[in-house]
């Protein structure tokens, strides 16, 4: 999601879906008799002393404790999801996925303890990828035809825009930065360079982690230089900045990076002749722009005068 208010209420939606679901399934709203834990215990324990019942009198013994089971799972995802949202607008707590930021993997014990944020998360940009459509210019005609979103977009030559599936273009990168803190890098093993920097959806990187990430992208395009004049490896470089969607988070650093590389003066001309040309659901939010123009101030308007 592109917007800040937007990936915001994705949270709080996750959240607050979680806890309709939990008032559902305890019975506090909706046809449900109300659960009582005491008695589903209870009952779950006898129908076990019992020998368990058969047909449908030991299914309707066990069913509280489906329920109890169901009630608790939705009650920690609406904990576990509005923590993230108030994590979001903190811009804080980044780390406590777990992701790997030297391999870019995300541990099993995450998947398990987080999993009503990852399964939702994993769906949503799946299906999101999978019908994104964006406005094209149709040859020499005026009108624009919509057409699916790539999984990543070559914006200028040798360096691309794309989300968390843009390991299925199957390339060898010179360098790869992934912004999500959510997914794991699947193009880890055919890139020689790889930085992390782990955001939130929406959230971009502070005017600091633009720089590393602008120079690093820099660094990245002269190292396969060096070594295809070696013959270590051959054709021109390429460089993938990804986000989850390849829209927001990945074209804030792209900007910079295209600044650092002295292909353009600003990082609204970077947008706007750079990258939206060939992607154009790339686009900046408020945050965005407000990172961007304290970096550009800092390390490119600033640098000027020394």
């Amino acid at each position: 999601m592109g917007a800040v208010h937007g990936c915001y209420l994705k949270y709080v939606g996750l959240s607050a879906i979680s806890y309709a679901g939990y008032q559902l399934v305890v019975g506090n709203i909706g046809p449900m008799e109300s659960l009582s834990v005491g008695d589903a215990l209870i009952l779950a324990t006898s129908s076990g002393a019992a020998g368990g019942g058969g047909g449908r009198e030991g299914y309707s013994d066990l069913l509280p404790l489906l329920r109890l089971g169901t009630a608790t799972y939705l009650g920690y995802s609406t904990l576990l999801n509005g923590t993230i949202a108030i994590l979001f607008k903190m811009k804080k707590g980044m780390g406590m996925l777990g992701k790997n930021l030297e391999e870019g993997s995300i541990p099993l014990w995450s998947y398990l303890l987080f999993s009503p944020f990852h399964i939702p998360t994993y769906a949503y940009t799946y299906v999101h990828t999978l019908v994104g459509k964006m406005k094209l210019q149709d040859g020499s005609s005026k009108k624009k035809k919509k057409s699916p979103v790539p999984v990543a977009s070559m914006v200028q030559p040798g360096l691309w825009v794309g989300g968390c599936f843009a390991h299925r273009l199957n390339k060898q990168w010179a360098g790869i930065i992934d912004l999500t803190v959510e997914f794991p890098e699947r193009c880890r093993d055919s890139t020689l360079k790889y930085l992390c920097v782990p955001t939130w959806d929406g959230v971009p990187c502070s005017p600091e982690q633009l720089e590393h990430a602008a120079n690093f992208a820099v660094e990245a395009k002269e190292n396969w230089m060096k070594l295809k004049e070696q013959g270590a490896v051959e054709g021109e470089p390429n460089i993938l900045i990804h986000c989850a969607h390849g829209r927001g988070r990945s074209t804030t650093v792209m900007c910079a990076a295209m600044v650092k590389m002295g292909m353009y003066a600003n990082f609204e001309e970077a947008l706007e002749k750079g990258i939206k040309p060939g992607r154009p659901v790339c686009k900046l939010n408020a945050m965005m722009r407000k990172n961007l123009t304290e970096w550009q101030n800092i390390y490119v308007e600033g640098k000027k005068g020394l």
